[in-house]
Formats: structure tokens, sequence, C-alpha cells
């Protein structure tokens, strides 16, 4: 597979390639597709999805990491993306209904628990080799984000749904 099409993919497009931030800038993408390609979808789908995505993601990483010749570059994004649809997995709504709310606070508690990276995120990236580690720290790091989400709505009475 051409390398332009490889890393493409792992940036999310141009995403990863911005100088401020790229993981931020790669699930702000990732939040404002989610309506549009994984909200609307039935559950089944979505963990599909995230499967799939995990584990094109690592290979993709993985020969990223070749191409770019370091080891989890910070312009491979498709992790984030993982990362932050899985925080936003139970909440089903069509593209026209989404609360947007919702889609700040997956945004905010994940690229919290990213950045910050307290156990176990941290030790989430040695725990495989690769591109596999580079997905994984982003996989622990929204079921963290998920789990506060979840607490969050439940306190606030908000029920996860189809709009």
């Amino acid at each position: 597979m051409p390398q332009w099409i490889i890393l493409g993919f792992c940036r999310l497009g141009v995403a990863g390639l911005s100088p401020i931030m790229p993981g931020t800038c790669g699930t702000a993408l990732a939040c404002l597709l989610a309506p549009w390609c994984f909200l609307p979808l039935p559950p089944w789908a979505r963990l599909g999805l995230l499967a799939l995505l995990f584990v094109l993601g690592a290979l993709a990483a993985t020969r990223a990491e070749i191409l770019l010749g370091r080891s989890d570059p910070g312009e491979v994004v498709i992790d984030e993306l993982v990362g932050v649809w899985l925080v936003l997995l139970p909440f089903a709504y069509s593209a026209k209904s989404v609360p947007w709310d919702l889609l700040l606070a997956a945004f905010l508690l994940f690229r919290f628990f990213d950045m910050v990276k307290p156990w176990p995120v941290r030790a989430s990236e040695r725990w495989l080799p690769g591109g596999w580690g580079v997905m994984l720290d982003d996989v622990v790091a929204g079921c963290l984000a998920l789990v506060c989400l979840t607490l969050l709505c439940w306190l606030l009475g908000i029920v996860p749904g189809r709009g």
C-alpha cells in the first residue's frame, strides 16, 4: 500500500499535521465526524467499526513509525479517533439530534486522560509493541473517560438514547 495512504489514514487527513497539538486536532475532527459516521449506527456496527479501526490503526501506526523513523509520532492521530469514539459508544443519536454538550464533554474528558496519562494509561503504552501500544493507550484513556461521562450523565439524569 502506498505510504501516502497509510500516513493519510494515520493523520486523519491533515489533522495530524497541525503544528500545534495534533492530538487535540485529531480528537476535535473525530468529534465533528461522530454525529454522521458513528453515533447513528446501531450498537453492533459501532462496536465492529471500533474493532476494525483499532486493528487497521495499529497496523498503520506500526508502519508510520517505520516511515517516520520515530516511536509514537505525534502526527499519528487515528488513535484519538478510536479513543473518543469509544467514549461515545453508548450514545446513539442521529446527526440532527446530537447534543453538542455531550460531544464537548466527551472531547474534554478524553483529552484530559490522554494528555495527563494517569495509571493505567501511561503503562498501557508499553503493554503491546509498535502501533498496538499507540492504539491501546488511547483505548484505555477512552475507557476512563467513558466511565466518567457515564457517571456524569447518571448524576444529571441523562439517559443515552436515540434521537
